[in-house]
């Protein structure tokens, strides 16, 4: 499996970042995001903290900006994505998510 990352941003700005490996996926802000009075969590679930977030499967917050029902069907044919791809679904489509939280994939400039 190849490493997939998304870069979280929250109103804009850079807080941190997504990856998916073979262990599972794992969620770290960023040191210069913590750092900002302006700082806040992506969830409150997930409040600021240094440590990574780890979990074999993504995370719920993350889970709950993919798309559901008819627009699931519409995104997966028209993307040629699985539904069976959390991951993948979520850095096709929630580069332009309604609300302050976004996800950039960034696969594509981690690649050696």
């Amino acid at each position: 499996m190849s490493r997939r990352q998304g870069l979280v941003r929250i109103d804009w700005r850079d807080a941190g970042i997504l990856t998916e490996s073979e262990q599972g996926y794992s969620f770290r802000y960023f040191t210069a995001w913590l750092a900002t009075e302006m700082a806040t969590p992506i969830s409150l679930t997930m409040p600021l903290r240094e440590a990574a977030y780890t979990s074999k499967v993504l995370h719920p917050f993350f889970q709950n900006l993919l798309p559901e029902g008819w627009l699931l069907e519409i995104a997966t044919k028209k993307l040629k994505l699985s539904k069976d791809d959390p991951f993948g679904l979520l850095l096709a489509t929630c580069a332009d998510c309604i609300g302050a939280v976004e996800i950039i994939d960034t696969s594509m400039e981690a690649a050696p």
